[in-house]
């Protein structure tokens, strides 16, 4: 039967149920003593006893004057048996009726089929929501159900479709909350305190990227989403806050993929008298526990080119790289190359990187890192020494002044974090802004913006401080071996459908 034809046919069933006065939609409550998975557990203590639970309808199976089912709620699945002479014929009919996907609620006493099934012997069954499509479930020659989703489009597009009836995808998405709970947890736990800082905001800063832009009617003026949580917790520590952090959506105007989505989930965190090399220690100390909590270890399998390699948060300390010793080992390109911006460009030529557009000698390097260094990267590995003119919030080396005390995490060839001794000098922050402007003008335009109200906060004063920025959807990835970004974001950002 075609899909069309069954939610007519299902509608059919939904409008004798009204007719005859039982609306399932009517019912606004559900009494449940147990979950599923409380049953199925608890088993030696809840034999003969009677339970009530709710949940899907799956594999409805009718024989005469008895009837199975599965009922699959959160926790898990468990067996149906039914009886007309038990329930009488109104409620009997009611379950023949039941299609896959509808929800119900049973009471019954728990038993063990003669096979050894824990089951439910069902003395009562309501309807409580019909399920009017048909939900996209194929069936093995053993009986197990599988998602006969296919199309990640439409996987992505109906996510609460494919987290029904994909396991697989489910799996990842309880892994990712794992992630949230244990980084809340550790920071928790270090004496931080979870802010919260504005999504609208006058001048969109602390990251390298456009911004969307609203408008506010009642005050007239154009707001930007935030593209960091840099600004705003930093003006925390000048107020005296010394360990803070936040975990919230941001938000930047720039293309898909596997590895980006405009709208994503950072964790920051700014704690006053510590250096770069204090938040190594926390970041290194952090990830292992995080990988802990989610898979049980510290340690993960990355699939290269090359085979599968082993992948060890906990081997301490990571190993640390300065960005341009990377580029001349992996690249070839000595330092003495990036004197200038023509000599800059004739390096990046030589090994294959034709960029006529970029302005300045720092995103030259970046660049040449990203495509030679970064893929090289797969265990844990702190990149330090950024040059200046990309790193507009990160202190200045002192013997160097062209690089920064900043550093980024890579894992399996991925960037996993920033992190900066921050600048709290508003002198020398007012005159990177206005480098950032001059990079705007000559046509960056995800340079920084001028921020007048974070530099007079600066004025006011911010001790030594350091922090870091850390992408949760990235690192949910790797843990959990999701593909792409999209697996572990509940509803990723799609074209409108047609």
């Amino acid at each position: 039967m075609e899909e069309h034809d069954q939610r007519l046919q299902r509608l059919e069933k939904l409008t004798a149920l009204r007719v005859n006065d039982m609306d399932p939609y009517l019912i606004e409550k559900y009494e449940r003593t147990h979950s599923v998975m409380e049953i199925l557990d608890g088993f030696d203590q809840l034999e003969g006893q009677t339970v009530s639970v709710a949940g899907r309808v799956l594999q409805p199976r009718i024989m005469g004057k008895a009837a199975f089912c599965n009922l699959k709620d959160e926790s898990g699945m468990i067996q149906l048996y039914i009886r007309r002479d038990e329930v009488g014929d109104e409620s009997y009919k009611l379950f023949k009726d039941t299609d896959i996907g509808d929800i119900v609620g049973v009471r019954g006493k728990v038993f063990k089929t003669r096979t050894g099934e824990i089951s439910l012997h069902l003395t009562e069954f309501t309807l409580l929501a019909k399920c009017l499509r048909v939900l996209p479930i194929g069936k093995e020659k053993d009986g197990t159900h599988f998602s006969s989703m296919t199309d990640v489009e439409q996987r992505h597009r109906m996510r609460y479709v494919d987290l029904l009836v994909n396991p697989e995808a489910r799996e990842i998405v309880l892994k990712r909350c794992k992630v949230v709970q244990a980084m809340r947890r550790f920071l928790d736990g270090k004496g931080f305190l979870e802010m919260e800082t504005p999504v609208l905001q006058q001048e969109a800063g602390g990251a390298a990227a456009r911004p969307f832009k609203t408008h506010h009617n009642a005050l007239d003026y154009d707001f930007k989403l935030r593209i960091s949580l840099e600004l705003y917790l930093k003006r925390l520590v000048v107020a005296g806050f010394e360990k803070v952090y936040e975990i919230g959506r941001v938000f930047r105007n720039e293309g898909i993929s596997t590895r980006h989505n405009p709208e994503f989930t950072l964790m920051e965190l700014y704690q006053a008298y510590v250096n770069l090399e204090d938040v190594m220690d926390l970041v290194e100390e952090m990830y292992a526990f995080i990988c802990i909590q989610v898979n049980g270890s510290p340690t993960i399998t990355h699939v290269t080119s090359k085979g599968e390699e082993l992948v060890d948060f906990y081997a301490r300390p990571w190993r640390r790289i300065p960005m341009l010793e990377g580029i001349e080992k992996y690249a070839g390109v000595k330092p003495e190359e990036f004197e200038t911006l023509e000599t800059a460009k004739s390096a990046a030529r030589r090994v294959g990187i034709q960029d006529e557009h970029e302005h300045t000698i720092g995103g030259i390097i970046e660049k040449l890192h990203e495509r030679f260094t970064q893929p090289n990267l797969i265990q844990p590995t702190f990149i330090t020494d950024f040059p200046l003119d990309t790193s507009p919030l990160a202190k200045k080396r002192p013997d160097n002044p062209s690089l920064t005390r900043r550093f980024e995490i890579y894992v399996a060839g991925q960037e996993l974090g920033n992190a900066f001794s921050e600048i709290n000098d508003p002198l020398d922050q007012r005159e990177r802004f206005e480098q950032q402007i001059q990079q705007r003008e000559d046509g960056n335009d995800e340079a920084h913006p001028m921020d007048e109200d974070y530099i007079r906060a600066l004025e006011y004063g911010m001790p030594p401080t350091g922090g870091l920025g850390v992408g949760v959807d990235r690192l949910a990835a790797l843990l959990t071996g999701a593909p792409s970004l999209r697996e572990v974001i509940l509803f990723p950002l799609l074209r409108p459908e047609k």
